[in-house]
């Protein structure tokens, strides 16, 4: 009986996060790595967005009272050069290099002028949409996350109540002290899965939102834009 105290005492002990991840068989302690490394892999793709988002918007701040300031836009482009900082900055530099390449070779007929206003507003949403590609890498890998970890992690579950079961069968003892260990360490891969995909889910609804909000900010400001340089054609 003394024995057996003792033993139960170690299991108790053993109850820790990482006494239960010492238990785990080979399985459940992939799942439970891989959810760890997909949680702090979300973590750092979270920090990342946000941080940038928040650059890119005092940056678009920046550069929009530049823009309506009142002063030339041809002075603005040369001080920016060909090296734009911020998807604004891209939009407005690549319309104004096809305003360059081409606005001086217009003559008077109507139809080149609509040609121009057309490129400029075709370059701009190239430009704007390659900006936004680059804003959404790695946005999936949230999504991803938040969709499979929950699932990935009762797979852990499963197989550790099997092998927990397993076990009971082989020693035919169900005492809690033998059934308690192997459940412990199979509802924590679930709990690992959770982690993982809470914040991802949540992140990634919150992030979407705000890319949304700043794409739908460069359709707004290119739209203005091409209807500065359309003015612009028609008093040519």
């Amino acid at each position: 009986m003394e024995a057996q105290a003792v033993a139960a005492a170690g299991q108790v002990a053993d109850l820790s996060m990482w006494g239960l991840f010492m238990q785990a068989d080979i399985v459940v302690k992939s799942v439970m790595i891989g959810m760890v490394l997909a949680s702090i892999w979300c973590w750092a793709i979270i920090f990342d967005k946000v941080i940038r988002l928040r650059k890119l918007s005092a940056m678009a701040e920046n550069f929009e009272e530049k823009f309506w300031s009142g002063g030339s836009l041809e002075d603005l482009y040369d001080r920016m050069g060909n090296r734009p900082k911020d998807p604004m900055s891209a939009v407005f530099v690549a319309a104004m290099r096809e305003w360059r390449r081409s606005a001086g070779k217009l003559g008077s007929e109507g139809g080149a002028r609509a040609s121009l206003a057309q490129r400029i507003e075709r370059v701009m949403q190239i430009t704007l949409a390659r900006e936004m590609e680059s804003l959404e890498k790695r946005l999936g890998f949230l999504a991803s996350t938040g969709s499979t970890a929950p699932f990935i992690g009762l797979f852990g579950t499963v197989w550790g109540i099997m092998n927990s079961f397993h076990s009971i069968g082989m020693s035919k003892d169900t005492s809690l002290a033998t059934v308690a260990p192997g459940i412990a360490e199979a509802l924590f891969a679930t709990a690992l899965g959770l982690v993982a995909a809470i914040p991802a889910v949540i992140a990634y609804n919150k992030i979407s939102s705000d890319l949304d909000a700043y794409a739908k900010r460069l359709e707004n400001f290119a739209g203005e834009f091409a209807a500065i340089l359309s003015r612009q054609l028609e008093e040519h």
